[in-house]
């Protein structure tokens, strides 16, 4: 453990574990590391129980904490988004100097960062809002990163981040993606797009419990399987590894014990606020989102257990087929999923002129982070091949993937429908597909409704402009005369 000197080439503040164990990778990268904590009695388990892992520098105040570190100072807040972090922020901003960093890796709203952002750089100070992602785990052996931010502040702060990031093919998951708050927009959608595909796995789950009668051990053989294939990936790994477990106090799968009410701290639900505002439709992300929010209404749930299923249809009988209809269907969901964040990622790029790359995010989140999976690298080369890619789902490799699918896409949503099995996110991400690949949607009558009651006008397909239909009067058109109404608009209210 080293003296409070300026020796230190990061600092630490908040060492609950996320931020005890990116303490710690730091330390075992080489680096010399200032420690932090409110509380004291953290920073001392935490020299006590892993002060071998590299060279620590022990404060107890922010004064301390600061005068620890080699300039231009860079300290990584690692403390509960919101109010503490606005606190936190403060303290270091009075004590630093113009040219320090301060980095936020919490799962902080991107709003938030933007603000925060512009009130550092305007006391000279600069401000990076950094995503970061792979739980517990990644922050010890390595996490995607996604910082945002000043660029020039990334020159000094990119090397120490890049060093302890997850490491791919001899690539590091993590790159600079872009001004203010961009690192955690981007870490938000990645939350999103997690939301939809443990939600993904849980209706395919569903499906093998209550349409084929598979118990835990036979899922997780299945799921063991299909990560050896296409669907590899953390979350289907993980998945076998949770239905395997047996609960010691009462010998069944722990997976039967546990009460299947789904909780969530918010990055989904901001996700797909984001989305509404921006006029992305995210259905598989919003879908995720509601059925955690359904589970979770237990009261509700309760008192409608036995309410009327309707003649529900025959189970199933070839096994092995429905077994290959649900791995089909899960994947062609899963590339909704994704292309629908890449969207999201694409419009807060424009809304907010952030330039963003997208085979940037497909790169740092092939490790580290929670939705790592083998199809990040088809991903990153649809990107490579084409950066203006309308929709992931049109790059030649999704293409052909949703169309070898759609058949037993269908099959397995029809099916859950005919058995009562709700299955939100399939349905819902199938659904997308057909809306995006017909020639004509229902919203030709929507105009029309609207135009009606509150004279919103329409265009037309054979002719430029807007129109408007009397409907009031003699029902005659008639050019608009008003501003051209934007696509998506904010201020839409009905």
């Amino acid at each position: 453990m080293a003296s409070a000197t300026a020796s230190a080439q990061i600092g630490v503040t908040g060492l609950a574990v996320m931020g005890s164990n990116i303490a710690r990778n730091f330390a075992k990268h080489g680096y010399t590391v200032a420690l932090h904590n409110r509380s004291i009695a953290k920073t001392d388990a935490l020299l006590a129980e892993h002060g071998g892992d590299g060279n620590f520098v022990r404060t107890e105040t922010i004064e301390e904490f600061v005068s620890a570190l080699e300039k231009p100072r860079r300290v990584l807040i690692m403390v509960k988004a919101g109010d503490p972090t606005d606190a936190v922020i403060e303290e270091l901003a009075a004590a630093m100097e113009p040219g320090d960093i301060i980095i936020d890796g919490g799962n902080a709203l991107y709003t938030d960062t933007i603000r925060r952002e512009a009130a550092m750089k305007a006391r000279g100070l600069n401000f990076v809002g950094a995503g970061i992602s792979g739980g517990e785990e990644g922050a010890l052996n390595g996490p995607a990163i996604m910082p945002g931010g000043p660029k020039e502040s990334y020159e000094s702060l990119g090397p120490l981040l890049e060093s302890i990031a997850a490491q791919v093919d001899g690539t590091p998951c993590c790159t600079h993606i872009g001004p203010d708050g961009s690192g955690h927009f981007v870490k938000m959608v990645h939350n999103g797009i997690e939301y939809a595909d443990m939600q993904l796995i849980g209706e395919a789950y569903h499906l093998f419990r209550n349409a084929l009668g598979f118990d835990a051990k036979q899922i997780a053989d299945v799921f063991t399987q299909w990560n050896s294939g296409e669907l590899e990936s953390y979350l289907v790994e993980i998945t076998a590894e949770v239905l395997n477990q047996v609960d010691a106090k009462t010998g069944q799968p722990l997976v039967d014990v546990i009460v299947d009410a789904a909780e969530q701290k918010g990055t989904g639900r901001w996700t797909v606020k984001s989305a509404l505002d921006l006029g992305i439709p995210v259905t598989g992300i919003a879908e995720a989102v509601f059925a955690r929010a359904l589970s979770g209404s237990r009261a509700q749930r309760k008192a409608a257990v036995g309410l009327a299923a309707g003649k529900l249809g025959e189970k199933p009988t070839d096994v092995a087929q429905f077994t290959e209809d649900i791995r089909q269907a899960l994947y062609a969901s899963k590339i909704v999923a994704y292309a629908q964040g890449f969207d999201q990622i694409a419009a807060g790029s424009a809304e907010y002129n952030w330039d963003l790359r997208p085979g940037d995010m497909a790169t740092i989140w092939r490790g580290g982070c929670i939705i790592r999976a083998r199809f990040l690298n088809r991903i990153k080369e649809a990107y490579d091949q084409n950066p203006e890619l309308p929709s992931l789902i049109l790059a030649p490799y999704f293409r052909e993937a949703i169309e070898t699918a759609i058949d037993s896409w269908r099959r397995v949503v029809a099916t859950a429908t005919l058995l009562g099995i709700p299955v939100p996110a399939f349905a819902s991400s199938l659904s997308y597909y057909d809306a995006l690949r017909a020639e004509r949607l229902p919203a030709a009558l929507t105009q029309g409704q609207r135009d009606f009651f509150g004279a919103h006008t329409y265009e037309r397909i054979d002719a430029p402009g807007k129109y408007h239909t009397l409907w009031s009067g003699d029902r005659s058109e008639a050019p608009a005369t008003n501003e051209p109404e934007p696509r998506f608009s904010r201020r839409e209210t009905t």
